[in-house]
């Protein structure tokens, strides 16, 4: 049976709404879906990523904090508590200051003197725990950080579109376009949870913070005094998901042997119709960049210009997509000594 959490809004027209990108929410939504078992949609070649990232770590120090049937993530190790602020250097450094005891009186609050068995090694060894967590996440994090970095065209567009929307009045548009797993009713957000409690928002601040990880990403902390945070897909993601921007470009990567390596980023990019502007932001180029690269694969037949209202979008012909299967193809082979 499908349940959900309310939150009671109130008037729409009262709501403080802010726009945090914090990198600790996204990192949680991936240790989440690649670890814990909460699918939140990170694609295979992210999840395949990450996994190689932590094999000589071992996330099995992950799993009291994802534990069937019933599991917490005390305040003092969430990626999220210093939400809205900081980052996830910020975060690594909070735990490397973490005392044991700080630690313990969490879980001595949260389960009294029944610490589930799940919990125990953590009581026995707090400080080896909070090591081997703490380096867990820091291997996550650099791997993924350059996915990060080159998402930050997508996030920029995220914050001038919410930011134009509240300064128009629009709020009520926002939360309703948030993500498919969430409802807009009668004044109220209802948001995916198996726990189906009601929250009122009682004129605390709402944060929202888009995620980077997958199109199923659903994250919220209903419960602080001063304000209330709801982590949603990041808009655009998808586009990231086939381009070399996701992850080094290996050096036998074919269609970049033979095209060059923003050539074969605006090939990759443009599965999908494009503007110059959304390619030269997702790409992390000059719009004159793209655009002279972008004339010879047009006149090479490969891509192709066509107007959409007022807007010019380019995307790749038949022949383009022929060439970008046949050479990713050879990228995942040996190439001939």
């Amino acid at each position: 049976m499908y349940r959900h959490t309310e939150l009671r809004l109130g008037s729409l027209d009262d709501i403080r709404i802010s726009l945090a990108p914090h990198q600790g929410a996204t990192l949680l939504s991936l240790v989440a879906d690649v670890f814990g078992g909460r699918s939140h949609g990170v694609p295979r070649r992210w999840r395949q990523l990450l996994l190689t990232a932590v094999s000589t770590v071992g996330p099995a120090v992950l799993s009291p904090l994802f534990a069937p049937g019933y599991s917490v993530i005390p305040d003092c190790v969430t990626p999220t508590a210093c939400m809205p602020d900081g980052d996830a250097a910020a975060q690594f450094t909070q735990l490397a200051d973490l005392s044991p005891t700080t630690l313990l009186d969490e879980l001595e609050t949260e389960f009294g003197g029944a610490v589930p068995p799940q919990w125990r090694p953590v009581v026995e060894r707090p400080q080896q725990w909070i090591h081997a967590y703490a380096r867990l996440l820091q291997c996550v994090w650099q791997e993924f950080h350059p996915i990060w970095r080159n998402a930050e065209g997508l996030i920029r567009r995220e914050t001038e579109r919410v930011g134009a929307a509240l300064v128009q009045g629009c709020a009520e548009a926002i939360l309703q376009d948030l993500s498919e797993r969430f409802r807009l009713v009668d004044g109220s957000l209802l948001l995916p949870d198996p726990q189906g409690e009601t929250y009122a928002l009682d004129g605390r601040r709402l944060i929202l913070v888009p995620i980077l990880s997958g199109p199923g990403a659903s994250m919220f902390a209903l419960d602080r005094p001063d304000l209330v945070w709801i982590g949603y897909p990041l808009p655009g993601i998808g586009r990231l998901w086939d381009t070399p921007a996701t992850a080094p470009a290996s050096k036998r990567d074919a269609l970049s042997l033979v095209v060059g390596q923003l050539r074969a980023a605006i090939l990759r990019a443009t599965a999908h119709p494009l503007t110059m502007g959304e390619l030269a932001v997702l790409l992390n180029c000059s719009p004159a960049n793209a655009t002279h690269h972008c004339h010879h694969l047009v006149d090479a037949g490969l891509l192709e210009r066509h107007r959409a209202g007022r807007h010019v979008r380019i995307n790749r012909t038949e022949r383009g997509d022929a060439v970008v299967d046949l050479l990713s193809q050879a990228r995942a082979e040996p190439m001939g000594s």
